[in-house]
């Protein structure tokens, strides 16, 4: 969960949150270096009258400008598409969910089981209790085994929506007439909150996402008593 004056992301709860938090960290040091050799050229070139005539026309410096640049872009475009790679992968999920996007609630169903769907509506504030968090918290949350591969498959009814939760390391567009695909696995049980990532109207902001990882034990006791409420 994000707070105020949070410099960071939040903190990773699932496999690939992780390596993307790492290649955040690698690019930004990237980054870092780069900023700090422009600057040192911009002051050595504004404080010093003085000039180096085999700077002014040399071709080993024009190489290894023009190498160095490159080798730079490798070692960022390496591990992007590997975590690309990475986020698409989707291999054998031990539970699939179909996320539909309405205006201005999600709709949540278990293909896995015959019966087992509910529509998911963000609190409003004056119906809060203690401790939960204005804006973010629904009725229904999407309750997943932790430790598990889950696939969820996200479309949408009216508009373009997007299905993200930053603390998993997924985002996925909404798209009326298509189905697209995402995947994660929840690394620990916990809480994990997102929001509606398009601007898709003048509720925007009032469609939260809420998922809840639990130990596979507890999801089947709630399974199991959502399908007896059915």
């Amino acid at each position: 969960m994000a707070h105020p004056s949070q410099l960071g992301f939040q903190d990773a709860a699932s496999p690939v949150m992780e390596e993307l938090l790492h290649f955040h960290d690698h690019a930004l040091m990237i980054v870092f270096l780069i900023s700090t050799l422009v600057l040192y050229i911009i002051v050595a070139m504004v404080s010093t009258s003085l000039t180096n005539k085999y700077i002014l026309d040399s071709q080993e410096i024009e190489i290894i400008w023009t190498i160095l640049p490159a080798v730079v872009l490798v070692l960022i475009a390496l591990p992007s598409l590997r975590i690309l790679y990475l986020m698409d992968e989707n291999n054998d999920p031990h539970l699939t969910i179909k996320a539909m996007r309405h205006q201005w609630y999600w709709s949540y169903e278990y293909t896995d089981y015959e019966e087992l769907g509910f529509d998911s509506y963000m609190i409003p504030t004056q119906d809060l209790t203690p401790g939960q968090f204005r804006l973010l918290e629904t009725d229904h949350r999407m309750v997943v085994p932790s430790e598990s591969p889950v696939r969820v498959l996200v479309t949408a009814e009216d508009v373009l929506h997007s299905w993200a939760v930053p603390a998993l390391g997924v985002k996925m567009d909404a798209v009326p007439g298509r189905l697209n695909q995402t995947a994660f696995i929840a690394s620990r049980p916990g809480v994990f909150y997102g929001q509606c990532s398009e601007i898709c109207g003048a509720n925007h902001s009032f469609m939260p996402i809420v998922v809840e990882a639990v130990p596979l034990e507890h999801f089947e006791n709630w399974s199991s008593s959502m399908l007896e409420d059915v």
